[in-house]
């Protein structure tokens, strides 16, 4: 069984939630670039439109090879609760992290395969009347890109805390040797168990891809950061009154934030950016760029990328 990924809120639900600072719940300490983590896989068809989890539509992804995390870590509790999770529930948050895990890159690890039922059913074991054993898919290898959220109420998205779901076009891509796997799934798949870390963007060129969200206009600057080399924690805006001020997320999309103008009901927009260790992207490298014409009543593209020019911080 493969869980299906909740449908993504609808824009005007996504413009009228309620937004926190980034930040304000720690991550947890089980998700550092040095853990290695095991557990099960599954796998979904796509992002959903016009956003991923994250807040990027596909086509504007690094990778086409991309994965969902669990949005909570509740064994055996399959109630919904608010997304972002608050400080208060902090015990509750997944491996998703309030979004904060968004963009980051890691290194997925073919493993075990189940002989029995292996369908992720609300509290039912996994990998029932059976056993796990290796096969030649054992060690084959990709690399993927999170972008996506499970939030589902199986034992996937909230008994298994180190869970991925990966999408499907991908299974196939795994490599072992530099050969492609080509038949991994669906015959040899049964949600197999698979190791994954944290790995820095791989073959990382350029710069950052900057892009305003459908609806976005003077009065919800909404904006949406890709290509990055170590994933991203926070933006910071240069506001009206000449200071850094902390940008809102959109919701728990941890790529789409809220940012402020440089001069108050302005168009233009400086902003820099914090990377997975909160260190500041480039030494705190500044962004600048302006509304684009056609956005100037309300983007109605679900993506418009917008260009910038660069400068160190004030």
């Amino acid at each position: 069984m493969t869980p299906r990924i909740m449908p993504r809120v609808a824009l005007a639900t996504v413009v009228a939630l309620v937004v926190v600072i980034a930040g304000s719940v720690s991550p947890r300490p089980w998700i550092s670039a040095a853990a290695t983590l095991t557990g099960n896989a599954t796998h979904f068809d796509g992002l959903g439109a016009p956003y991923g989890g994250c807040g990027l539509p596909q086509a504007v992804l690094d990778s086409q090879d991309f994965v969902a995390l669990n949005v909570y870590n509740t064994p055996r509790d399959y109630s919904f609760y608010p997304r972002p999770l608050p400080a208060s529930q902090a015990s509750k948050i997944g491996l998703w992290d309030n979004g904060r895990n968004c963009g980051r890159f890691i290194q997925v690890t073919i493993g075990d395969y189940c002989t029995g039922t292996n369908d992720g059913a609300p509290g039912q074991p996994f990998c029932r009347n059976g056993s796990w054993i290796s096969d030649k898919y054992n060690d084959a290898t990709l690399t993927m890109v999170v972008a996506d959220s499970c939030g589902d109420a199986n034992a996937w998205c909230r008994d298994d805390p180190n869970h991925l779901d990966l999408v499907t076009s991908s299974l196939n891509r795994f490599t072992k040797n530099g050969v492609p796997v080509g038949d991994l799934n669906p015959g040899h798949w049964n949600n197999r168990h698979v190791s994954w870390s944290f790995v820095p963007s791989p073959n990382y060129t350029g710069d950052l891809r900057l892009g305003f969200l459908q609806g976005a206009q003077r009065y919800w600057p909404a904006i949406a950061v890709s290509h990055l080399p170590n994933g991203i924690h926070s933006v910071e805006y240069l506001g009206a009154n000449g200071t850094w001020q902390q940008a809102k997320p959109n919701s728990d999309m941890g790529q789409a934030f809220i940012i402020g103008p440089t001069t108050s009901a302005g168009t233009s927009y400086q902003i820099r950016v914090r990377d997975a260790s909160d260190a500041l992207l480039n030494n705190g490298r500044v962004y600048s760029f302006t509304l684009p014409s056609q956005c100037a009543n309300s983007c109605s593209a679900a993506y418009t990328s917008v260009g910038y020019t660069t400068g160190s911080s004030h």
